[in-house]
Order: C-alpha cells, then structure tokens, then sequence
C-alpha cells in the first residue's frame, strides 16, 4: 500500500463534507444513503477502492465513480461518477 493511502486511511476518523457537499455527493453519485460520510469510509476501506494523491487532494476510485478529498483537511470535496 502506498505511503499517501495508508495515511488517508490511517486518518478516516477525520473525514467529513460540508452540508453543500453532502448534496453535491448525493446527487452526482445518484447516493439514497442517509450518512455520505460513512458511506464514503465504507468506499474507501474496500479492497478494489484505488487510491492515489496528487497536488493538495486524494483521489479514491470506486465502483460508483471518484471522490475528491483534501489531503490536509480530510474534507471530501467532490465524487462523480465515472463517464
């Protein structure tokens, strides 16, 4: 695992969105779920999630698409789906 993912996960505790990323995250990736940070987490713990940084943000690729997290504040910025 690289050294940029461990930390990411090492540090899931202080992942979190703003409300408006809450909305953003929801309707970009089509998300019913009620808590978008524990889904997110849950995303990110899973084994075929790819990891990578580059510049000031983590990029976690998943099944449903991309999240885009802060990699100094663990702000989720973003996710989208894949094209």
């Amino acid at each position: 695992m690289e050294t940029d993912s461990r930390a990411l996960l090492e540090n899931l505790d202080k992942l979190h969105t703003t409300i408006l990323g809450v909305d953003r995250i929801k309707k970009n990736l089509d998300l019913s779920v009620d808590d978008v940070v524990a889904w997110c987490k849950a995303a990110l713990r899973d084994k075929r999630c790819g990891i990578s940084r580059k510049g000031k943000n983590w990029y976690a690729d998943i099944d449903a698409g991309r999240i885009t997290i802060n990699a100094h504040s663990y702000t989720i910025i973003t996710a989208h789906r894949k094209k």
